[in-house]
């Protein structure tokens, strides 16, 4: 019966990632919500970075609400997780250098629907009869704007489903990282790992989005420094390497030989899966953040699609392709990354590549379940199913970090895959209501004017 569910499971992933429905949905959605929004990334980019900059004016003295900037961090962790190393490398490994021009574009589109989803989980919020502070999502908008609690119901188990099994992998890749450099016992590594989950999960408060909050700035920083150095460092052959990812975006090289449709695909796939916009994991986040209006929080979350593609993801591929040709030939997967940083900065390289996916992968652990927290309100407005899905997700990380399940890893590309679908026809029609409150937000003054809810 196990062998017939993974079956099927495995043949519905193939016909929602590999034939590229999901890409398709994705990319639509992105570019309608892009014009309907009269490209709000490009004419609010300034106003994202004000709005994450300024000082909340808003109280936080209503319970366990957090802050726009916490509830960004926390978004930040859970997309900025393995995919942006191994991702990236997959896109050069198979798209080659021009894959990452159309992650750029894909980051430009997706921001529009990361606004969109979020300033909906704003606007549908309400409050926690347990931790005092708010809650909310895509459950949440399906069943108050569009009165469809089936709906939501759906999404919340494929949320779970999805973030349950991205738990998994995510040990998975720490432990593995880990013991391949240092050799130290997968059993000891996650050992300490749930533990360290255990502390931060349990306690008198959840410490989720505090601990991401200090977290994310340093190992984003940390890795950006170490990349800006490569960069500077291989400042003379920059413009080589950008004409490279040019020329090979729009198939100059490609064209003979048909590669073209590889290396956009790659680049798209790639890039919508990394920074999750218009999965509807983000907006979880987002409806916990107490903010004057809707659209603060909506620009915020945008910004952080632009923080996951264009700085991240971008950073990887340039220690990629900065490095010799010789010593990267023939090479694929994070072997192709670790030796290219080995180019770099010496040997030190590998461990620096291990040490920032260790950061990279605890950072979505965390991320995830706070994403996992509203959904399972949803579905069961008690603290005892907070409790139980803590530890659940625990034993899952766990027995992750010790052996590989691709039953388990499928059943979480599954529910990723289902959950974008459910979120996107629900975010589609309900457009028009974020889109009227960037109306009331720009002509308030920017949002000085506090919205009420």
């Amino acid at each position: 019966m196990l062998g017939f569910l993974e079956k099927v499971i495995i043949g519905i992933n193939d016909l929602l990632w590999n034939k590229h429905i999901l890409v398709v949905m994705l990319l639509f959605t992105g570019m309608y919500f892009t014009i309907k929004t009269r490209f709000l990334p490009f004419r609010k980019f300034k106003e994202m970075i004000r709005v994450i900059t300024e000082k909340n004016t808003v109280r936080n003295d209503d319970g366990e609400s957090i802050s726009s900037f916490q509830a960004f961090c926390v978004s930040t962790a859970s997309r900025v997780g393995a995919g942006n190393l191994a991702g990236v490398v997959a896109a050069i490994s198979i798209g080659g250098p021009g894959s990452i021009f159309w992650m750029w574009i894909v980051a430009l589109v997706g921001s529009s629907s990361a606004f969109i989803e979020s300033t909906l989980a704003q606007i549908y919020k309400e409050r926690d009869p347990v931790t005092g502070g708010y809650r909310g999502g895509p459950a949440y908008f399906m069943e108050k704007a569009l009165n469809k609690r089936w709906m939501g119901v759906l999404f919340a188990i494929s949320g779970l489903i999805c973030w349950a099994g991205v738990s998994q992998v995510m040990s998975n890749t720490m432990t593995e990282s880990i013991y391949n450099i240092f050799k130290i016992d997968k059993l000891l590594i996650i050992s300490i790992l749930t533990v360290l989950g255990a502390i931060i999960l349990f306690g008198k408060k959840d410490k989720i989005a505090r601990v991401l909050e200090k977290l994310v700035p340093v190992m984003a920083t940390l890795y950006l420094a170490v990349v800006l150095f490569i960069v500077l460092k291989n400042i003379a052959v920059l413009p080589k390497m950008l004409l490279e990812i040019v020329e090979n975006a729009f198939g100059i090289k490609q064209a003979v030989s048909g590669g073209i449709g590889a290396v956009v695909m790659q680049g798209v796939k790639r890039g919508l899966f990394s920074n999750e916009a218009g999965s509807g994991s983000a907006p979880c986040a987002a409806a916990a953040a107490n903010v004057s209006h809707p659209v603060k929080q909506g620009l915020i979350q945008s910004l952080g699609v632009f923080v996951d593609t264009l700085l991240i993801c971008s950073a990887t591929a340039f220690v990629m392709l900065l490095a010799d040709k010789s010593v990267t030939k023939g090479l694929v997967g994070m072997e192709l990354l670790q030796k290219s940083t080995e180019y770099h900065i010496g040997s030190i390289g590998q461990y620096f590549i291990a040490f920032i996916l260790l950061l990279f992968c605890f950072s979505t652990f965390l991320g995830i379940l706070y994403y996992a927290k509203p959904n399972i309100a949803f579905l069961y407005d008690k603290k005892i199913g907070q409790e139980i899905y803590k530890v659940f997700a625990l034993v899952m990380f766990f027995l992750g970090g010790l052996s590989k399940y691709n039953f388990v890893w499928a059943l979480a590309d599954f529910g990723l895959g289902l959950m974008t679908i459910i979120n996107l026809c629900a975010i589609m029609p309900l457009s028009k209501v974020a889109i009227e409150s960037l109306e009331d937000y720009e002509m308030n003054h920017e949002g000085k004017k506090k919205f009420k809810i």
